[in-house]
């Protein structure tokens, strides 16, 4: 009996597929999601619009969309992960061309009713290919050169589009998902070796050649490295950003100044307060305590995204569910790492916290497929 065909047999009907959901990892996300309302409405200054509604409204769709692609059984997302892929390709193209500008950057398609993001999109289709590929790929197959250079290709043409628009943000992203997939799926650990080696090599000859006749980069970029290092060089321009975001970190303490009483964000010191330094609201209203709460609902989400994959019997649903998790992971590392001056400020949102339509409904289509792969796994 072929896979499809077992899949087809084994597949749960009715209502059966409700009573299969992972009702925890629900109860989590709508936890995780409450918790970015009431910041939303606390950075307004006690009111539901402009961003608290909007945002419940869309994490009510993103919970209609998540429901409708979990009982969509796995093998069929496995099947169109290719179309999915060159369709979000097609979508970051059309960008190019007939895309929205929003603060310097043009990422966005006008539908009318929402602003779409295609990069966002691709975060969840490059998964999705990539662990199609690997289900179909003979595992002795997976580190031979041709074979590792195809996935490579998959993840950086994407890469290369969504740096033209230009978001350096989600292009690591991407490159960190797929990378990270690929170790997953077995590739072996020299390719990783000589990249990290490539990227420690690149990274000294640019601070070796600061000053010389073969200088890599240029004067101004320099002086950006430099405010990331020490944002107190330039506190009022380039510093700026990180150093009203460590002042509200620092002020919350353990258990934070109080709700919708933190002075940074409602005296509108603290910039992008209800998108990318929404965790630093959260962290001055709550302190410490706060802090770590979300982090663990974060935590509790991974570890139930990893006992489905573990659970799972076939290669694909084991792949996409790591891929989304690792996707979700870098998610909040990078955007908490970045708030709190550990990492350069790249425009990363916080997931499910940081309001915003594109980034919601794809992260809640995701958890989706790990549903579908929880619902439709061998019982």
């Amino acid at each position: 009996m072929s896979y499809l065909e077992h899949a087809v047999k084994s597949t749960p009907t009715g209502f059966r597929k409700v009573l299969y959901l992972n009702w925890p990892l629900v109860l989590l996300l709508i936890s995780v999601a409450s918790a970015g309302f009431l910041m939303l409405y606390s950075v307004a200054g006690g009111s539901f619009m402009p961003w608290a509604e909007p945002q419940m409204e869309r994490f009510g769709l993103g919970l209609a969309v998540m429901f409708i692609v979990a009982f969509v059984p796995i093998w069929f997302w496995r099947n169109m992960a290719l179309l999915a892929y060159l369709g979000t390709v097609v979508l970051l193209i059309l960008v190019e061309f007939m895309g929205t500008v929003g603060m310097g950057a043009q990422r966005w398609i006008d539908l009318g009713f929402m602003r779409l993001q295609p990069s966002e999109l691709m975060k969840i289709t490059l998964v999705m290919l990539l662990a199609a590929y690997y289900d179909w790929l003979p595992e002795h197959k997976t580190s031979r050169p041709f074979w590792v250079l195809l996935p490579v290709l998959i993840i950086l043409f994407p890469t290369f589009l969504v740096l033209k628009q230009p978001d350096l943000g989600t292009s690591i992203l991407l490159l960190a998902a797929g990378g990270g997939l690929m170790f997953l799926a077995g590739v072996h650990w020299a390719y990783f070796a000589a990249v990290i080696a490539a990227g420690v090599g690149l990274v000294t000859a640019v601070f070796k050649s600061r000053g010389t006749d073969w200088q890599l980069l240029k004067d101004y970029q320099f002086k950006r490295i430099d405010t990331f290092l020490d944002p107190s060089t330039d506190p009022l321009g380039a510093g700026y950003h990180i150093t009203q975001s460590k002042i509200a970190l620092g002020s919350g303490g353990w258990s934070g100044r109080g709700f919708m009483q933190g002075t940074q964000s409602r005296l509108n010191f603290l910039p992008e307060k209800h998108t990318d330094f929404i965790f630093t609201t959260l962290a001055e209203e709550f302190g410490f305590v706060g802090g770590i709460s979300l982090l663990a609902l974060y935590a509790l989400i991974l570890i139930f995204c990893m006992v489905t994959a573990l659970a799972t019997k076939d290669r694909f649903s084991s792949l996409v569910t790591l891929g989304i998790a690792l996707n979700f992971f870098l998610f909040f590392a990078v955007n908490m790492s970045m708030v709190m001056g550990l990492a350069p400020v790249v425009g990363v949102p916080l997931p499910m916290v940081s309001y915003g339509g594109s980034a919601m409904l794809v992260l809640m289509a995701a958890f989706g497929i790990v549903q579908s792969a929880h619902i439709h796994r061998p019982r």
